[in-house]
């Protein structure tokens, strides 16, 4: 029995796999497994893992069924006494598993220790943005609040293999599985964090949280199921929650410069909660809008570029 499972779901993703895996061989912790569940691809992956030295390496292949089904896989078959699941495109720091197994060891109560994430580019360079929070504890009641967990991304958290004969599997209906599964877990256990950066989450075109539409339909879809198993004295908050959803599919509709879609969003979230105004970053996020709607796209680029460089340089300052 490992410590730790590794659970890495991959479809086509050799352009970032080798890179993804080799962070996992460079953790301080050597005491796991990696299972990279192959769901259909067609781009080499099993010539690649058949010249994989590490026995703690295994490749399991599948039909395509998508990442919820690849996960589920890869729990049913792990050995460890926690699990780590890692998109095959991300990066973890060295001291990542070390420092996550430590939390878990040393509090029963917690079921999902998280940890700070930052954002990386294409080419595995600092976007300048870094995600961090210091939710712990029974959070429960917070993500009931805004129906989203404080867990930046699917390669971020540790959690306890326990805790899927508890809940169940990832729900392979949901388009938003993650964040559906973090909830749940909130539900019946703690909440840990490592308040170090020890996750990389690259962005590039692909990234499935840029498909606004859909990620409205599965956030209502999960917001809607929430609240059904919730006392009645607390269904006053659900506006809350769709309002702070529309203000992130505003900011993700600003990726694509899609200002006009996003002054929907914008407008959408305000009639749901009016009280956002008071938000420093829902007013932000009308700045975003008033500059590239009067100054264009590329005036919007130079100014967030700017604003990038500046947080790139305070974050090489403090670590």
């Amino acid at each position: 029995m490992s410590k730790v499972t590794v659970i890495i779901p991959a479809y086509n993703a050799m352009k970032y796999l080798p890179e993804t895996v080799e962070s996992v061989l460079n953790q301080t912790l050597t005491d796991f497994e990696v299972l990279i569940i192959n769901d259909g691809s067609s781009d080499g992956i099993v010539e690649w893992a058949s010249q994989i030295t590490d026995s703690r390496v295994r490749l399991i292949s599948q039909e395509n069924q998508g990442t919820a089904a690849a996960r589920n896989k890869g729990i049913v078959e792990s050995k460890g006494e926690y699990i780590a699941f890692l998109d095959a495109d991300d990066i973890w720091e060295p001291t990542k598993l070390e420092k996550q197994a430590q939390c878990l060891d040393n509090n029963p109560l917690v079921g999902l220790v998280d940890a700070w994430t930052a954002f990386i580019d294409e080419n595995s360079k600092p976007t300048g943005i870094v995600m961090t929070h210091n939710s712990e504890g029974d959070v429960y009641k917070k993500v009931v609040e805004v129906c989203d967990s404080t867990v930046c991304c699917g390669s971020s958290p540790m959690i306890r293999r326990s805790c899927f004969d508890t809940l169940g599997l990832f729900d392979r209906e949901s388009y938003i599985e993650d964040v559906d599964m973090w909830i749940r877990i909130a539900t019946c256990y703690h909440y840990g964090v490592v308040k170090e950066v020890l996750v990389k989450y690259r962005q590039h075109p692909s990234n499935k949280s840029k498909d606004c539409e859909s990620m409205l339909r599965g956030f209502r879809q999960l917001i809607e199921k929430t609240y059904r198993s919730l006392p009645t004295e607390i269904l006053h908050l659900r506006p809350r929650s769709y309002g702070r959803l529309y203000v992130y599919l505003a900011w993700k509709s600003m990726d694509t410069k899609d200002y006009k879609q996003g002054f929907h969003y914008t407008q959408q979230a305000f009639a749901l909660y009016p009280q956002l105004i008071f938000q420093l970053w829902y007013l932000r996020l009308y700045v975003a809008i008033a500059i590239i709607r009067l100054l264009g796209p590329q005036k919007y680029d130079q100014i967030r570029s700017f604003n990038h460089n500046i947080r790139r340089r305070l974050l090489a300052l403090t670590t």
